[in-house]
């Protein structure tokens, strides 16, 4: 499919997926690293209890709140330049 033919159809809305090859598409800025933490019990029961009243897992919950709190810091404090490639990520996305 032509460019020109793929970008009319997105802009009208037309579910252009068929027309991707998905299989090496990758997330910007979302590898993922496997890490280990211990919590308190009383933790454990409050993450539980906090992500059973919205349907979601123990995990999903912990990695929202987490995000949450990083993103409401400064860019100056966030570490490795991090904040500031997810900023040029997202501004490059809103350029498209």
């Amino acid at each position: 499919m032509k460019a020109k033919i793929f970008d009319r159809q997105f802009d009208k809305g037309v579910d252009i997926t068929g027309s991707l090859d998905l299989s090496k598409s990758k997330r910007v800025l979302q590898e993922q690293k496997r890490v280990n933490v211990d919590f308190p019990m009383w933790m454990i029961e409050s993450l539980d209890r906090e992500a059973r009243k919205l349907g979601v897992t123990r995990q999903s919950i912990i990695k929202v709140w987490l995000a949450e709190r990083l993103e409401a810091l400064p860019l100056t404090l966030r570490s490795n330049g991090a904040a500031q490639k997810r900023k040029g990520a997202d501004q490059a996305a809103n350029q498209e």
